[in-house]
């Protein structure tokens, strides 16, 4: 019993910070944090306005009115890393959301993901904490569990309504 429990102290998942609680602002400048609503699943997204793959804020908009009331929340992280697709401030990026895909779903202010990472997508990055690397691109998503784990990760060109992120939402959501 006690060898199974030094393993698992010593496994990477133990060292994983649970990424619900580190703390991130939103659109419009509030500290809080991603379980503050206490979300049975997360899945977040790293957003552009000006980017090839923008169209999926209508997908994630689904997803949204779909599942939020299953407790799925989907949190949208603008990000200027990639091509300078998200030039605007916040207030611009909100009016975009709003008037170009009605968007309803939690949106967060503007992050880094390379280079001085926010907390968030350094945790949700890093190879010590057994997460696979660096985001490649705009509308990369990871699936946070409610137990603060990451549970997986999805390319830019996997759409929200991907059967296998559906699939695996749904098993997060049970």
């Amino acid at each position: 019993m006690r060898l199974l429990a030094l393993l698992l102290a010593m496994s990477p998942l133990a060292a994983a910070p649970d990424l619900l609680r580190i703390p991130v602002k939103d659109i419009e400048g509030k500290e809080t944090t991603l379980g503050a609503g206490k979300p049975k699943a997360v899945l977040v997204v790293n957003v552009a306005s000006e980017c090839g793959y923008t169209r999926q804020y209508a997908g994630l908009q689904a997803l949204h009115e779909a599942m939020k009331g299953r407790g799925l929340v989907v949190a949208g992280f603008p990000c200027n890393d990639f091509g300078g697709q998200e030039p605007g401030d916040e207030k611009e990026i909100r009016r975009f959301c709003s008037a170009n895909f009605k968007v309803t779903f939690p949106l967060f202010s503007k992050v880094r993901i390379k280079g001085d990472a926010h907390p968030l997508f350094a945790a949700l990055t890093s190879k010590e904490g057994g997460h696979p690397g660096p985001v490649g691109w705009n509308f990369s998503k990871f699936l946070i569990g409610a137990d603060g784990r990451l549970i997986a990760r999805y390319d830019a060109g996997v759409e929200p309504d991907d059967a296998g992120l559906l699939a695996d939402i749904e098993k997060a959501l049970k």
